[in-house]
């Protein structure tokens, strides 16, 4: 009896903080269990012992303002006046420093069109087509050779603008050739289903870095001259046919996760092929997947940053270009980390466009 009501008693003095750990959902994730305690207190451990360091190299002790090789020389922290100086240089490469407008008004509109392109009242089918005149104005502000531009060759691009055209076109033009390759993949007719699984396992199967050293390396050696492409558009190629084939399994998968009775409903309705994938089963499909969509997309992201293999400019060869300079003492940690928070700001915002996605959805269904 004495057992059972100090059990009692002890379940009562227990319920109050553990209906207070209920209410809040944040507290319970962190000290809700002795496994979520323990790492909670092996986190702030962590964090009380690197931070301060840290924050004096990166903030208390840097070098920022004013930008000069003297600034950097006499300090201990971070040499943040290296990446102000360089900064031109980092995001946008070797392109010539007078037509440097050029490419600045590229990256505008890029970024510009993708928050445009994000909101949902937007997405009208006259969205294609100033996506195509805005690509078809990028390249003639990056090449140009017309209306009086002055020519610069690709081998002059570097920076963000090359970052932001090769993920926006890859994965924009990758996106309809996975669909069509899904759906060939799950077709009745026998060689267009080999086909197309043929080319998505070839190309899942190599490496990005063998597909760009193939576009860049192998095609020179067996296509003439007067037929080779631009070093820039084979590497373009090269990351949209690898973009291809992964999304082609993603949303492949998401086409085996739609009930068979969804398919039979359109079938009873008397729809064609086209109606019916066009607005019942592809819809769905791509619901299911845009976590794995946004997954690949962010891979996509951070593997044009590949493309300095094969001699082309991303930031990373543009950041390593700036840090050969003499007159600096090379703060490459500095340098990187700032390549890599662009990097993580472009990641970051389109993972966050697919959670607005998902919760709309969910929001549509409930």
């Amino acid at each position: 009896m004495t057992r059972h009501l100090l059990g009692c008693f002890g379940r009562e003095k227990a319920l109050p903080f553990k209906l207070f750990l209920e209410r809040h959902p944040v507290l319970n994730r962190l000290i809700g269990s002795p496994l979520n305690a323990g790492l909670t207190l092996l986190a702030l451990w962590f964090l009380f012992v690197s931070a301060p360091p840290f924050l004096e190299w990166a903030f208390l002790d840097a070098a920022i303002l004013p930008a000069t090789p003297a600034n950097c020389a006499d300090s201990d922290g971070a040499c943040w006046s290296f990446v102000i100086a360089k900064a031109r240089q980092i995001l946008l490469g070797v392109y010539p420093f007078d037509l440097q407008w050029r490419p600045i008004t590229v990256c505008i509109m890029i970024l510009g069109l993708l928050a445009y392109s994000v909101h949902p009242q937007n997405w009208k089918s006259k969205l294609l087509y100033v996506w195509v005149i805005a690509l078809a104005t990028i390249f003639l502000l990056m090449a140009g050779g017309l209306f009086g531009l002055t020519a610069v060759p690709t081998s002059a691009w570097g920076g963000l603008p090359v970052t932001l055209i090769l993920t926006v076109v890859a994965i924009g033009g990758a996106f309809p050739i996975s669909i069509v390759l899904a759906l060939s993949r799950r077709s009745e007719m026998v060689l267009i289903r080999i086909l197309s699984t043929l080319f998505i396992e070839l190309v899942r199967a190599v490496p990005l870095l063998s597909l760009l050293f193939v576009a860049s390396i192998m095609l020179p050696i067996f296509l003439p001259e007067a037929f080779l492409p631009d070093k820039f558009v084979r590497a373009l190629v090269a990351l949209l046919l690898f973009a291809s084939a992964y999304l082609a399994e993603v949303i492949r998968g998401g086409l085996q996760a739609i009930p068979r009775g969804q398919f039979e409903a359109a079938d009873a309705l008397g729809l064609s092929y086209y109606h019916k994938q066009r607005f019942i089963i592809l819809p769905q499909a791509i619901q299911v997947v845009i976590p794995s969509l946004a997954n690949t997309v962010i891979v996509m992201i951070k593997n044009t940053s590949l493309i300095l293999v094969i001699g082309l400019f991303d930031m990373i060869s543009a950041g390593r270009a700036a840090l050969a300079d003499p007159e600096w003492q090379s703060p490459a940690v500095e340098t990187y980390l700032f390549v890599s928070l662009i990097f993580f700001m472009l990641s970051f915002s389109f993972a966050r466009f697919a959670d607005f996605l998902e919760r709309r959805n969910a929001s549509m269904q409930s």
